[in-house]
């Protein structure tokens, strides 16, 4: 706690984080307005200022920015959870067996893994949400598969350098089963390197979920996403460019949060680096 707190990155991007976290639990009570209701003659409200009725304007169709981007925030937070835990157990699972096993088991995952890193992240996603149909559920399926070989890369080579420490060879030799030595000796010290880089999913799963959602394939309306609403402001981006400026930002903070919480694990997780 005494390194966490001296380290800057760190917790600037817990800060950003746990405010996120907050603004989508308690979504419904911050919200000023109501975030479908719709109003016509209140449209394209310029931002107003804390002063006014819409502090962030309003959009095409007379909804209140602030109240759309404050619950949009569940659906990104939501999205990035779930791919980010599925491609961390799935990934942990396989790099664990292709470290531990070594051999023809290694070879297949790896090159399974090559296969998938062969194509670019955001195209796969597009063609799986493609293939599967657009939709909130397949585009956190199409974000894990795609997460899923940094992940497995990562654990393997954790697994390759500890499997020959001194205290695996000597549960070895008091006959502990294969599975107790990778999951209760092995695993539990490559848990800092997975959680920065599960840290660091965190903000790619959001920045690749808001590509989607603003190519059509992510969250469907009535479902307030941010990269939805970036699409819905595409066309009146010259004469109301905060239409999509706000929830723009939005994507930015919050990728910035995770990735300087990860920066920050990182320097806490090196003994050298956290003494600087």
């Amino acid at each position: 706690m005494k390194h966490f707190l001296r380290n800057k990155s760190a917790l600037t991007g817990f800060a950003l984080v746990s405010i996120l976290i907050l603004v989508a639990i308690f979504a419904d009570q911050l919200a000023p307005h109501d975030p479908y209701y719709m109003d016509i003659w209140e449209s394209y409200r310029h931002p107003e200022g804390l002063s006014g009725e819409y502090i962030l304007g309003t959009d095409d169709m007379g909804r209140d920015l602030l109240s759309r981007i404050i619950v949009g925030s569940r659906v990104s937070l939501f999205v990035a959870a779930v791919a980010t835990g599925v491609s961390l157990v799935l990934g942990i699972i396989l790099g664990a067996i292709a470290g531990y096993a070594g051999g023809y088991v290694d070879v297949v995952i790896m090159r399974l893994m090559d296969l998938i890193l062969a194509f670019p992240s955001i195209l796969l996603a597009i063609a799986i949400v493609a293939s599967l149909g657009p939709g909130v559920v397949n585009a956190m399926m199409a974000i894990a598969i795609v997460r899923i070989p940094a992940m497995v890369r990562v654990t393997r080579s954790m697994v390759l350098g500890l499997k020959e420490e001194e205290f695996v060879l000597a549960a070895e030799a008091l006959g502990f089963s294969d599975a107790r030595i990778l999951f209760r000796h092995i695993m539990i010290n490559c848990f800092a390197p997975i959680l920065v880089v599960a840290s660091l999913n965190m903000g790619t799963a959001i920045t690749v979920e808001a590509t989607l959602s603003f190519l059509g394939l992510g969250a469907q309306p009535p479902v307030i996403s941010w990269g939805r609403m970036l699409a819905l402001g595409r066309d009146s981006i010259r004469t109301a460019p905060y239409i999509t400026l706000f929830p723009g930002l939005a994507i930015v903070f919050t990728v910035l949060g995770f990735n300087l919480l990860g920066d920050g694990l990182r320097d806490l997780s090196d003994p050298q680096l956290r003494n600087r």
